[in-house]
């Protein structure tokens, strides 16, 4: 059965990190493919700057190369709060007990899982599998005790995930970028060079709706 990854987020822009932790993902772990969430209304941060039909076309020019990586949609759609276990109970409904399915996250966001709504329960739904960086975890402090435990109970290793529909916790390795959408939408406002941190189609599409200038921030 083919391992799905599963990579959301608000992609306001999407840019080349989120890329390549996609593509790390797909490299080290046992995926078939990345299905992509851009959320709607995301609950636990601000709300995207840019439209949903906006961030569904840039994501669609900066996956449309892969044909391991899908979009999902269906969110966008909704004017409701999107939070991460309802992503999931969504997915495992459409897709069966059986489906192996792994939750992409950058360290920042591991770091953060105790944070979530309901954050114990995305275990139940998915594997975990989250950016190794040398160093990282401990510089921030290390893991809450509360995620050190869940740690130290369900770690595994890549090729283990493909073994069951949920509940482990993996590591993977992908190249350090310094890049965020915040920084690249603080750029664009003030009129700087992004080339060397967007794909080219989609600062072009930015460009061509005069996306996150500094009237619109």
């Amino acid at each position: 059965m083919t391992v799905i990854g599963i990579l959301g987020g608000t992609f306001d822009p999407v840019h080349p990190g989120h890329v390549a932790l996609a593509q790390a993902a797909l490299s080290e772990l046992p995926l078939g493919e990345v299905l992509w969430i851009p959320s709607g209304r995301p609950g636990h941060r601000a709300p995207p700057v840019a439209s949903e039909r906006d961030r569904l076309a840039m994501l669609r020019l900066a996956t449309e190369g892969n044909p391991r990586f899908r979009i999902d949609a269906a969110e966008l759609e909704s004017g409701e709060p999107t939070y991460t276990v309802h992503t999931l109970s969504r997915l495992r409904a459409q897709l069966g007990k059986a489906q192996p399915l792994v939750l992409l996250l950058g360290s920042d966001s591991f770091l953060d899982l105790p944070t979530w709504l309901r954050w114990r329960e995305l275990f139940d739904l998915a594997h975990i599998a989250h950016v190794s960086r040398p160093g990282h975890l401990a510089s921030d402090g290390g893991p809450a005790p509360e995620l050190s435990a869940e740690i130290a109970r369900r770690s595994a290793r890549g090729e283990q995930l493909a073994a069951s529909a949920a509940g482990r916790i993996a590591r993977f390795d992908m190249p350090p970028m310094d890049v965020s959408a915040s920084a690249i939408r603080a750029r664009l406002a003030a009129g700087q060079d992004t080339r060397h941190l967007l794909p080219a189609a989609v600062l072009a599409y930015i460009q061509s709706r005069h996306l996150y200038l500094k009237e619109t921030l």
